[in-house]
């Protein structure tokens, strides 16, 4: 799995635990919801800005987000 389906598999994890629809949480986050749908599918290579906007709207921070066993490899690196 590559890193935008890995991105895209937690937004949407986050976003069906919050009880919110593609649409609710474009409209929070300020983003179209078809844009929305083509991250969380992976075909969308999302900005560090937008995924922050994302988690803002879901209410978790970047760390808690980021928080997951999908990234262990990215906390494991040393940048």
């Amino acid at each position: 799995m590559d890193c935008k389906e890995k991105i895209g598999l937690r937004i949407k994890e986050l976003r069906e635990l919050k009880n919110m629809t593609q649409k609710d949480l474009a409209y929070t986050s300020d983003l179209d919801r078809s844009y929305i749908a083509s991250v969380e599918s992976g075909q969308r290579n999302i900005s560090i800005v937008n995924i922050e906007r994302i988690a803002n709207s879901l209410k978790v921070s970047l760390k808690d987000f980021f928080d997951h066993p999908n990234f262990e490899n990215f906390r494991d690196m040393n940048l």
